[in-house]
């Protein structure tokens, strides 16, 4: 126990496009590396703000924070990955890291695509961007890319190694992101539950042959944080209906929930019903994720760094204002663990 404040806790925090335009998502990106956040994280969705536009934002008006983009593989080539990361490597200066994977299956559906696969579809992506980045001739016959001898950069990257992180749900993506990943971004709902994917994050190290401890276990939370302890559970509750349904039991139980309790908000979500969904999650539900004053907050992580966490990643509605949420967190949350 506390053996976590021995080493260097990093944080970054995930800036969705439901917090504002590009301008606004430029600006908080600012306010997080002045707040002490270590990464800013935008999630690459179809019919959302474009994750690519927000990522150069951020990052030609910052110094200091890695700037990370996480997409779906089903939607957008490994060839058009490598190359917008090259460049936006270029001008950040090095501070690009990558998202490969995927933690929701509803967009699937939205696209009549194929989800079997996400799997192989995952770990063939993530070998044909690293092979891009080194430089080689990517000619590639596997089950989802069919790549000819022409598929080489025609352009030095300036990196050769841009960090690659796999986010997932499952044993089979945890085991994949142990295995070949730079670091694993597993959904920590409840934070109490991160022991479950690490064990099989770790599982899949060690078939790799690959050292555990050379892995950023990497904890994702929803928050919602204000001095007083208020929480509007509307906004926390629309964050928690659109990804609860994907959870496993394994997960869910240790916030005492069941697939049973789940089946109300999924039949809404998959119906369309996005606020009635929201509607069917219960106070208790709330306990998947992390809310209320700085030090309720500060009590949750810690549970989450004893079981293995190195990394806390911060998403959800933040707080009432966004803006004083994240300073918030810098001087309340972030500084405890500095």
């Amino acid at each position: 126990m506390w053996s976590y404040y021995l080493r260097q806790v990093k944080f970054g925090i995930r800036l969705l496009g439901t917090l504002g335009d590009a301008k606004r998502l430029q600006r908080l990106g600012i306010l997080a590396e002045k707040s002490g956040f270590d990464a800013c994280w935008f999630a690459h969705d179809p019919f959302q703000r474009n994750s690519w536009v927000s990522a150069v934002a951020v990052a030609l008006a910052t110094r200091k924070i890695s700037i990370g983009y996480n997409v779906k593989p089903y939607t957008i080539d490994p060839s058009e990955v490598a190359t917008f990361a090259i460049g936006l490597d270029e001008i950040s200066n090095g501070r690009t890291i990558l998202g490969i994977g995927s933690h929701t299956e509803t967009m699937y559906d939205w696209l009549g695509l194929n989800k079997s696969n996400l799997v192989d579809l995952t770990r063939e992506s993530i070998h044909l961007v690293r092979g891009l980045l080194t430089g080689r001739v990517m000619e590639f016959n596997g089950k989802n890319f069919h790549w000819s001898n022409e598929c080489y950069l025609r352009f030095k990257a300036p990196r050769k190694h841009i960090p690659i992180y796999v986010p997932g749900i499952g044993k089979e993506m945890f085991e994949l992101s142990g295995m070949i990943g730079d670091g694993s971004l597993p959904m920590a709902t409840p934070p109490e539950s991160i022991d479950y994917p690490i064990k099989h994050i770790k599982e899949g190290a060690r078939k790799a042959h690959r050292d555990p401890s050379k892995i950023d276990y990497v904890g994702l939370i929803w928050i919602y944080v204000s001095e007083s302890g208020r929480v509007d559970k509307s906004a926390l509750k629309k964050v928690i209906s659109y990804f609860l349904p994907y959870l496993e039991q394994e997960m869910i139980s240790r916030a005492g929930i069941t697939q049973s309790d789940v089946e109300p908000v999924r039949r809404e979500l998959l119906n369309g019903n996005y606020e009635k969904a929201a509607e069917a999650v219960t106070d208790e539900m709330l306990e998947l994720a992390v809310y209320g004053t700085p030090k309720d907050c500060v009590e949750r992580i810690e549970r989450m760094l004893e079981k293995g966490v190195t990394t806390v990643s911060i998403g959800g509605p933040l707080g009432k204002k966004p803006e004083e949420a994240i300073e918030l967190i810098g001087k309340k949350i972030i500084s405890h663990f500095r």
